[in-house]
């Protein structure tokens, strides 16, 4: 299912997760003539999106486009918002490849969840939403963070019995790309759909 993206958010970057210069193969056979397409997930919001390129200009699998507003030079607009489910093969592939890069590009941010996590409700907290954590690695978390906020992934690791914090967010920001969490930590899901 495909929806437009609301103008108050927008991803500036976005990295490829497939070119597909004769448009989408589930496209093929409608009226309209196929614009060049890419397949990216952007790098803040996480949102997957379909972007119209320009003709001819060539794109690789992992490279780092600018989508934002201003001079473009390899993409004509951001067609819109995509699920999951219309990812190409080739996009499901480097799905997990270009988040690692990202949570490893951007540890501080990822590092801060750790440091400002807080409760959802009364008896389920954000750091159990991550793969492996329960009650008692969420309290190991929360009262080291307590003597000392965290500062890298390596100091979490070492500090806790969390042993690779990186690939706990990693498989949650997965999950959630997904869709099919009720809560999404890092995966921009709006209680209201911001698209119409």
């Amino acid at each position: 299912m495909e929806r437009k993206l609301d103008k108050k958010l927008y991803e500036n970057y976005a990295y490829t997760l497939d070119y597909l210069p004769q448009g989408h193969p589930e496209d093929f056979g409608k009226p309209r003539r196929p614009h060049p397409l890419v397949q990216v997930l952007g790098e803040k919001y996480f949102l997957l999106l379909e972007l119209v390129a320009l003709e001819e200009v060539p794109i690789e699998p992992g490279e780092k486009l600018f989508i934002g507003k201003g001079f473009r030079s390899k993409i004509k607009y951001v067609k819109g918002i995509i699920d999951f489910e219309r990812l190409t093969s080739q996009a499901k592939y480097q799905l997990p490849l270009i988040v690692e890069k990202i949570v490893k590009d951007q540890e501080e941010r990822f590092v801060n969840f750790f440091n400002e996590a807080k409760p959802i409700t009364k008896r389920l907290n954000e750091l159990e939403l991550l793969p492996g954590v329960g009650k008692k690695l969420m309290w190991n978390i929360l009262e080291e963070k307590k003597i000392k906020p965290y500062a890298s992934f390596s100091d979490i690791s070492t500090r806790t019995r969390l042993k690779n914090p990186e690939k706990a967010v990693i498989k949650r920001i997965l999950e959630e790309l997904k869709g099919d969490s009720k809560y999404y930590l890092f995966v921009f899901k709006p209680k209201h759909a911001p698209w119409s």
